[in-house]
């Protein structure tokens, strides 16, 4: 089976010339092309072995470049540093970029370039979106270079860019508005024709003769033609689509019941014998299409508010240039740059405040609306708004890798995945259509022999009043509109099974340093045993703990600045340092390497050399606001602290917020090994941290969070982010998740009772097309308004 039948190029479509003598076997024939570019995009395909791509395209290729050579080469130039700065995104050991791919026009297009990057080495993670003509690339740099997926998407007859969020927001806006066009036109239409039905049915007209009559279904063929040919021609796309691939899918049964009453309906009027049902063909599409277009929007609404929150971050900002204020765009800002924002202005990227002191409103990232006390060495977000004084920031991260673009990336990866349940629905809708066909064409065998006149509509009824959308809308319309409202409260879910996962949490384990403390350290109790003044060896933790990013660090102020060579960390133990000619470990007990004695069991951070323990000291720290809250909440599950601090201090905080449970001084990978303990005896395990020592239990957990003042190595490993500090609103995640289930319960229960209930009344013959046609739109409706409550 070939794609669409065409004249002239086989990959375009346009005239080939006769003296041209471009050629390329395909599908089993010799093809004729009209230049180098086509060729060269057709050669490509069929030595990738991706000619399938031909066999189910539903629409032409643009014309190939002929001046393909010469783009090849230029793609190049996207190698160069400075564009990789703007658009691609580090992501561990691998980059991420968001590309607008131009030429995509149909699914096939979308399949064959994933299987087509999909062969390059390198490649981490491939995802188009057909819709939005837009691709999702993940890729390991020191195995493929950018120019050469740029290249190998040229090769196969498409034009990729560094994805622009404007350019987005206008490509959606164009779906959009196609979608209101077919809902417009489709219900003008479908009013014209009803009255003419109604008046028709209830002799509203009065006695009309037959040739009025006939006139008046030739007029009601003619307005239902525009909604047959242009509003529902997605659904017959869609379901030839399905067929080339080799399934079903509920478009084929909604096709074939539109299509045979329309082409039923018109014989019937150029016969002038037998039933005309266009006032429901014209339903039919017109109800079918305003549960699509409620589908679509409560599908967008998670990617909407997370985009949405590119309108808070200013175009231009306010850099200090010597004694000099300039304009510059925001986009242009480098790190280190300074910038002056003035009280009511927005902060246009993520930095860190030198000078000043202001409070802060996070709203727009964390959904809290009390304004946060912000100072010099406070970390300020782009898109946040400062609200009384001036502040002058230093710039910490380019608007590319600023956290409101983190998180709209996070969330388009997240909405981009399937979970469990939603494959579920689809293979049982699949399955379904499979039976409805079967069960439409017994019943109307059976009709034949009992009153054949009515056979045909009842086979009709059938399809229209059975066909499955509802069933497949339950599961991701109710996903959707939970992650648009947790993102809205703070959350953002990283993968959409998640809250299928949180519902199975029986235990969940915390960290204690900046996940129920604050995390802000001070200086406890301290023991010097070297020769040197306390000042001296305070000066030495401090220049050591420099180059750490525990949160312990900044319990230590240099005083002054001494030249640590070689300096090295142990995740989660601690770091080593040479000073003036000395080797010093500076960390945790277990960090150690001469014994610590039991005087010394109280402390928390112990300085070394190679042969004695020079000086050991405490931290303070203090309970984060809410932590009890949320323990109390929690309570019907098992808690467990689990921390990496020494017994002394997890017991006091355990003590504090009433654990029955602790486990302390463990490592990162003891940590781990507990949580894959839990897992082991059955436990379904969540986890809340914020630390780098925290990311390998956070990915082991079956759900893992991480608070929002968490690492990046952190944020990367966990399920869901918190964005902002307040833990009480932790326990919402545990009641939308519930809340999400029960939804998707009513749903799947509405979707095949309903169908149950509808299929024994159109089978024997008590149902009308039209009434089929309402009953299955108002299922689908039902199902997607139930699902938008979610959002309020």
């Amino acid at each position: 089976m070939e794609g669409i039948q065409h004249t002239g190029c086989y990959h375009c479509g346009l005239p080939v010339s006769q003296s041209d003598n471009f050629r390329t076997v395909v599908l089993g024939k010799t093809r004729d092309m009209c230049c180098p570019g086509c060729q060269a995009v057709a050669k490509a395909i069929v030595d990738s072995g991706l000619e399938d791509y031909y066999r189910f395209r539903t629409e032409l290729a643009e014309k190939g470049d002929e001046q393909l050579t010469q783009t090849l080469a230029a793609l190049e130039t996207y190698d160069d540093e400075e564009i990789i700065q703007e658009f691609v995104v580090q992501d561990g050991q691998a980059q991420q970029i968001q590309l607008t791919v131009e030429g995509i026009s149909c699914a096939a297009c979308g399949w064959l370039i994933e299987k087509q990057l999909a062969k390059l080495t390198g490649i981490r993670q491939v995802s188009v979106n057909v819709s939005s003509r837009r691709a999702s690339i993940s890729w390991l740099p020191e195995q493929l270079k950018l120019s050469e997926i740029l290249t190998k998407i040229e090769n196969i007859g498409y034009h990729a860019l560094p994805f622009q969020p404007d350019q987005h927001e206008l490509s959606y806006q164009k779906e959009h508005k196609a979608f209101l066009k077919k809902l417009g036109l489709s219900g003008l239409m479908s009013m014209q024709v009803m009255m003419l039905a109604i008046g028709l049915y209830f002799g509203i007209f009065g006695s009309i003769d037959p040739q009025t009559k006939s006139y008046f279904h030739w007029v009601s063929l003619v307005l239902t033609l525009p909604v047959v040919s242009y509003c529902g021609s997605g659904f017959y796309i869609s379901a030839l689509n399905s067929l080339r691939a080799g399934y079903v899918n509920m478009d084929l049964s909604i096709s074939i019941a539109v299509l045979g009453t329309f082409f039923s309906s018109a014989w019937a009027t150029f016969t002038k014998s037998g039933e005309i049902y266009f006032e429901s063909v014209c339903m039919f599409i017109f109800l079918l299409l305003v549960s699509r277009f409620l589908e679509h929007r409560s599908r967008h609404q998670a990617a909407q508010i997370s985009a949405n929150m590119l309108k808070y971050v200013p175009l231009t900002a306010s850099r200090i240039h010597g004694e000099q204020v300039e304009k510059v765009l925001a986009r242009k800002l480098s790190v280190n740059d300074i910038v002056l924002v003035k009280a009511g202005e927005t902060i246009p990227v993520d930095g860190e405040i030198i000078e000043g002191a202001s409070y802060i409103d996070e709203s727009m990232l964390t959904g809290e609306f009390e304004p946060v006390s912000k100072n010099v060495g406070s970390d300020v977000f782009g898109g946040t708004i400062n609200k009384s004084n001036v502040i002058k920031v230093r710039v910490r991260q380019g608007l590319k890798d600023a956290l409101v673009n983190q998180i709209i990336r996070m969330q388009e990866f997240a909405l981009a995945e399937k979970p469990a349940v939603a494959h579920f629905a689809d293979r049982t809708s699949r399955h379904f259509v499979v039976i409805v066909l079967a069960i439409a064409l017994i019943s109307y065998l059976v009709w034949l022999t009992i009153d054949p006149a009515r056979a045909y509509w009842i086979a009709i009824a059938v399809l229209v009043a059975t066909c499955p959308c509802a069933l497949a809308l339950a599961t991701p319309s109710a996903l959707t509109s939970a992650m648009a409202r947790l993102n809205k409260l703070g959350f953002l879910v990283k993968k959409a099974d998640v809250l299928e996962q949180i519902n199975n949490v029986n235990t969940v384990v915390f960290d204690k340093t900046g996940t129920l403390t604050e995390g802000q350290f001070s200086l406890g109790k301290f023991d010097n045993f070297s020769a040197d003044s306390s000042e001296h060896v305070l000066n030495v933790i401090a220049n050591l703990e420099h180059y750490s990013e525990h949160p312990i660090a900044k319990a230590f102020a240099i005083t002054d600045k001494l030249t640590v060579l070689d300096p090295k960390i142990e995740v989660g133990l601690g770091i080593s340092g040479n000073i003036n000619s000395v080797d010093y470990r500076l960390g945790s007990a277990a960090f150690m390497r001469n014994a610590i004695p039991e005087s010394m069991q109280w402390a928390s951070v112990f300085l070394e050399t190679n042969n004695m323990i020079l000086a050991c000291c405490s931290v303070q720290d203090k309970i984060k606001l809410g932590s009890a809250k949320l323990l109390s909440d929690l309570s019907s599950k098992e808690l467990l602290l689990l921390s990496g601090d020494n017994l002394v201090n997890v017991s006091k905080v355990a003590d504090q917020l009433g654990f029955k449970h602790y486990d302390y001084g463990h490592t990162p990978e003891q940590k781990l090994k507990k949580i894959r303990q839990l897992k082991e005896d059955e436990k379904s395990v969540m986890m809340i941290g914020d630390g780098i020592n925290d990311a390998p239990v956070l990915a082991a957990a079956n759900v893992s969070i991480a608070v929002g003042n968490a690492s990046d190595i952190a944020k990367r490993s966990a399920d869901v982010i918190l964005l902002g500090s307040n833990l009480d609103n932790i326990p919402v995640l545990f009641e939308m998740a519930k809340r999400t289930h029960s939804k998707i319960k009513q749903n799947m229960a509405w979707a095949i009772g309903y169908n149950l209930l509808i299929l024994p009344l159109a089978i024997f013959g008590l149902l009308t097309p039209w009434m089929a046609v309402i009953g299955m739109s108002l299922s689908s409706i039902i199902v997607v308004s139930n699902s938008v409550r979610l959002t309020k």
